[in-house]
């Protein structure tokens, strides 16, 4: 009987050791959590200027790919839309004076810039007094402001 007696309390020992050395303790967990927030805290700010960098690369590409086919548009047509014809007619062909017009100048619809606003188009240019206007309002969707994406600046972000 003592062999089972004690064969008994060594297996309760060894269940009790387990119980307490298996989990972990809530401080433990906190500990982790506040480690895991203070990594996102530093990291994410650093993806999200990559991300809004990527954004302003990206309309910038865009306005490029307008100009070629406001380019070709005008080649074609003798001229560049109107500020009413807008990019509209680099998909569909303008109901005026639009002969030339040979197909359409976009492979897919007007596409939104990247915070999904409206480019903003306008011939005359105010800017580009002998061609067009066209920019993106940028991060904030407001026109006017440091934060425009244009094609009458030299520089572009």
């Amino acid at each position: 009987m003592k062999s089972s007696t004690q064969n008994r309390e060594k297996h309760a020992s060894r269940r009790k050791t387990l119980k307490t050395a298996s989990g972990f303790t809530l401080i433990e967990l906190l500990l982790v959590l506040v480690i895991l927030a203070t990594l996102a805290a530093v990291v994410t700010p650093k993806f999200t200027k990559r991300a809004e960098q990527g954004r302003i690369t990206a309309a910038n590409v865009q306005i490029s790919q307008f100009e070629v086919a406001l380019d070709t548009f005008q080649i074609d047509v003798g001229r560049f839309p109107t500020t009413a014809e807008g990019l509209r007619a680099l998909v569909e062909k303008p109901a005026s004076n639009s002969e030339g017009w040979l197909e359409p100048y976009l492979k897919r619809d007007i596409p939104k810039d990247s915070w999904g606003n409206d480019y903003v188009y306008r011939y005359p240019g105010q800017h580009n007094q002998e061609g067009y206007d066209l920019s993106s309002n940028g991060p904030d969707g407001k026109q006017g402001g440091d934060d425009d994406i244009v094609n009458w600046s030299q520089e572009r972000r």
